[in-house]
């Protein structure tokens, strides 16, 4: 493999790790790493959160310093984008007309933001997705000016909650009938929004953004039911699409992402794909997910290199999410999507100090755990999920019992 060439397109976090993985697991031959930014690589989820509170400085979120990939033998070509994957010639070809030459390819081109479905004049409209975006939306952020954001997931509350905490005016609107809709229940989404509400923020369900319009500082956002907000700036949230336009063009099987076999393989046998631009087969859930989170992107990554060095390794792991809003850290194991019984352990009342989780079952199988201030629940759901445990609903409810004797308890 000595004078073989790997190129990874992609340079967050799949890419990056996908990279790195290769040398761990005895790639020898060359490795190019294509990014779109021109920055060195950086952690996306401190960009919602201590990057825009100014808590943490891009820095400060490098995913490696430049000395590890220059030590791995790792050739960055930051600010270069590829344009077309010739699978033919094996040629990666990219905007400033350089053709790259590959034996094994890896696609972690991640994911784009949705963009509104409407044209504006209005200046003042950012995007949450890269540093630069951040920089420019942290130019807006003064205490008492007005923000409103539409989406109600995870980075339009994180946002939220920063901007409360540096005293801005913040409205939240949201298409669906409660916030958090996609990925968790009612019980979840009700503790979240009486969350934000007791620190100052307007949540608006079921409610559309139909125009905004805006001459120079100030703007006006018009909803469906005519209700307008003056505002200074609007944040957009609206959730992503996965970037396939590269491998759809060549040719590549896409089903709601770039899809992937268990060992990360495309239908071509020299192309390897990994992280939130794909869509792969879960044997916990006997279904194809696509999943958008950094745990995704790592693990995937280093499966998919392991398997470009020739293994056979499957990836099958327990999908987990964060979020930080305030002082509460909401984790997330599994995915709740067909639960037929929700477990509450803990009060949510007194979720602040003591913190909750909900335990999603179907057909009495633990499919998904949500925790609030809750760390041993969600480290003995991941096992839990992982096993496909059927559990008794008493026991998860048990404040007597500890999450760590649930299997030895369930057994008795």
């Amino acid at each position: 493999m000595n004078n073989k060439t790997c190129i990874v397109i992609g340079a967050s976090h799949a890419g990056v790790t996908l990279g790195l993985q290769l040398r761990k697991e005895g790639w020898e031959g060359a490795i190019k790493l294509i990014g779109t930014e021109k920055e060195l690589p950086y952690h996306r989820p401190p960009l919602s959160k201590e990057h825009l509170a100014g808590n943490k400085e891009l820095d400060g979120m490098r995913l490696r310093p430049v000395k590890v990939f220059e030590d791995n033998g790792i050739e960055l070509l930051l600010g270069s984008t590829a344009i077309e994957i010739d699978r033919a010639n094996k040629v990666v070809n990219l905007n400033d007309g350089q053709a790259l030459h590959y034996d094994k390819l890896a696609i972690c081109t991640g994911s784009l933001v949705r963009t509104l479905p409407f044209d504006s004049d209005f200046a003042n409209i950012v995007y949450v997705r890269t540093a630069a975006d951040v920089a420019q939306l942290k130019t807006h952020v003064r205490p008492s000016k007005k923000a409103l954001i539409i989406g109600a997931g995870y980075i339009g509350l994180e946002v939220a909650a920063v901007l409360r905490e540096q005293g801005l005016e913040v409205t939240v609107i949201e298409t669906a009938d409660r916030i958090l809709k996609r990925v968790t229940s009612g019980q979840m989404s009700n503790f979240m929004s009486e969350l934000h509400r007791r620190r100052g923020v307007e949540i608006r369900t079921a409610t559309e953004v139909k125009e905004i319009k805006g001459d120079g500082s100030s703007g006006s956002v018009i909803c469906g039911d005519g209700t307008q907000y003056l505002v200074d700036f609007v944040i957009v949230g609206i959730g992503v699409t996965p970037n396939v336009s590269l491998a759809e063009q060549a040719g590549l099987t896409i089903n709601e992402g770039i899809l992937v076999n268990e060992f990360s393989h495309t239908n071509d046998p020299d192309i390897f794909a990994a992280g939130d631009c794909t869509r792969h087969p879960s044997g916990i859930y006997d279904r194809l997910i696509r999943l958008e989170s950094v745990q995704n992107a790592n693990d995937q990554a280093r499966i998919a290199a392991a398997n470009i060095c020739g293994k056979q390794v499957v990836y099958d792991v327990v999908p987990w999410f964060w979020s930080d809003q305030y002082q509460i850290k909401l984790q997330m194991v599994g995915l709740s999507e067909g639960y037929d019984e929700i477990v509450c352990r803990g009060d949510p009342d007194d979720a602040e100090q003591k913190g909750f989780a909900l335990f999603y079952l179907e057909n009495s199988r633990l499919i998904a755990v949500d925790c609030i201030g809750r760390p041993k629940e969600f480290m003995a759901g991941k096992k839990l999920v992982k096993a496909r445990t059927h559990m008794k609903t008493t026991l998860l409810a048990d404040e007597g019992v500890e999450p760590v004797d649930f299997i030895q308890g369930n057994s008795a």
